[in-house]
């Protein structure tokens, strides 16, 4: 496992590229969500209120933790770690509207969507009620320290944290502090697409951006019909993930919007069969 964790390319991208200002690739999918909203109309009849983002943060999970485990790592010292545990980091509005918080998600391969729901939902309340992690209250103690030494402050902080691999616990900086990847609607501000940045003292490999769903004209069995179409948008550090690991993601991230009932069960009763099944084609 070590070993296909560290490749030739993964050693050499550790040292080419640095912590992940430079080594940046982008990715862009449309995701048809026809039969994630028709989903959601039945869910919510029989009481379960779920959105978009919860069907999304609940598929990435499962992508990460089944499909694409390769990609749940950190580098840690010119190496890649493997991650204890999947961690979805859902971003939410705080209630002033301009200021953004973190929502982790954890075990979230394990989770149906109805569990993911109902666990951001009263985790968003507690947020903005003012009980956000120790993580996500750095930017008020940063926003503390004086312009000339601020700077100066987060590059000693994120040498210790990226480069030394030093965690800083009493700072909330761990591995797992900005989880697996990190997930954010900018649709629901009104804007169609966005490239997400990579925080540089994160360890975070991916961020993913939901744009604005708009309906259009799509070709489906050789005809033309309107569906719902979600565009979401990849940052990915490239010492991490390459095209082959983007290609895995999308495909399983379209599997599961497309067939969102595949959420509503537990997993191991869902992800061992479409494992084999893509094995098998291999």
């Amino acid at each position: 496992m070590a070993k296909q964790l560290n490749n030739s390319w993964r050693k050499m991208a550790t040292a080419l590229y640095a912590p992940p200002n430079e080594g940046k690739i982008y990715g862009i999918i449309d995701a048809d969500v026809t039969a994630a909203w028709d989903f959601i109309t039945r869910e919510r009849a029989k009481g379960h209120r779920i959105t978009i983002t919860h069907i999304v943060t609940a598929a990435l999970g499962r992508t990460i933790g089944w499909h694409a485990p390769e990609t749940n790592v950190y580098v840690h010292r010119g190496k890649l770690k493997r991650r204890k545990d999947v961690i979805v980091t859902v971003a939410v509005n705080m209630s002033s509207g301009s200021e953004m918080s973190m929502i982790k998600v954890r075990e979230a391969h394990k989770k149906t969507v109805f569990e993911v729901g109902e666990f951001i939902k009263e985790r968003a309340a507690s947020v903005r009620a003012g009980n956000e992690n120790k993580t996500s209250k750095n930017k008020y103690m940063l926003g503390r320290i004086p312009w000339p030494f601020r700077r100066a402050v987060f590059n000693f902080m994120k040498w210790c944290f990226t480069t030394l691999g030093v965690e800083l616990k009493f700072l909330g900086l761990t591995v797992e502090a900005f989880g697996s990847v990190t997930l954010s609607n900018i649709g629901s501000h009104g804007l169609n697409i966005g490239l997400g940045a990579l925080f540089p003292a994160s360890r975070l490999p991916a961020v993913l951006i939901m744009g604005r769903e708009e309906e259009k004209p799509v070709v489906r069995d050789g005809e033309i019909v309107i569906r719902k179409i979600l565009p979401i948008a990849g940052t990915f550090d490239h010492r991490v993930v390459d095209g082959y690991h983007g290609g895995v993601m999308a495909h399983h991230l379209r599997r599961y919007l497309e067939n969102p009932e595949l959420l509503a069960h537990p997993p191991e009763e869902v992800e061992a069969s479409i494992y084999s099944e893509d094995e098998e084609k291999k």
